[in-house]
């Protein structure tokens, strides 16, 4: 496997593996915390995990080549927390399977798309990939600090140095 694929394959695969461990995190929390209003960007957890999965909607229709429908990078009102699971994991699903059936070529494909802010954008498919990837740790960032306003609680790890020590993916 080149360099390439196995960048591409193991992002896809932390990405997934850093959403459930953070969700599992999030459902632990104690009732009415995960959406209590916090001084944040994002006004709470949830909605925080919101932008994420909506940037990651509007990411794969890029790669896909169709509109996404999105007209900001979040919505005014999140869905409730075990409904916008459901549709993450079917997003990070959908990113590993992706991320899998990509060659060298098509990695380095660009895709032209336009930004929900405006503008033109384009990136290879290795660089949609890579961003997903950083943007969900950044914003788990977002939220994990927020388990620290929560007596007790504090956010799960989610480096990429521990799911590769863990969990790393089969070469293939």
């Amino acid at each position: 496997m080149t360099a390439l694929r196995r960048t591409a394959r193991n992002l896809a695969r932390y990405n997934a593996w850093a959403n459930r461990v953070f969700y599992d995190a999030v459902f632990a929390l104690p009732p009415g915390e995960a959406e209590k209003p916090r001084q944040t960007l994002f006004r709470n957890i949830v909605h925080t995990l919101n932008h994420n999965y909506v940037i990651d909607a509007i990411f794969r229709a890029h790669a896909e080549g169709r509109a996404h429908g999105y007209t900001a990078r979040n919505t005014a009102e999140p869905p409730p927390l075990a409904d916008l699971w459901r549709l993450q994991q079917e997003f990070d699903a959908w990113l590993v399977a992706w991320a899998d059936g990509l060659d060298d070529a098509a990695l380095e494909e660009t895709v032209h798309f336009e930004f929900v802010g405006g503008g033109a954008g384009a990136m290879s498919r290795l660089e949609i990939i890579e961003h997903l990837a950083i943007h969900t740790a950044y914003h788990r960032g977002f939220a994990g600090d927020m388990f620290f306003q929560v007596p007790g609680c504090r956010p799960p790890v989610t480096d990429l140095t521990v799911f590769l020590r863990d969990h790393r993916p089969a070469a293939g």
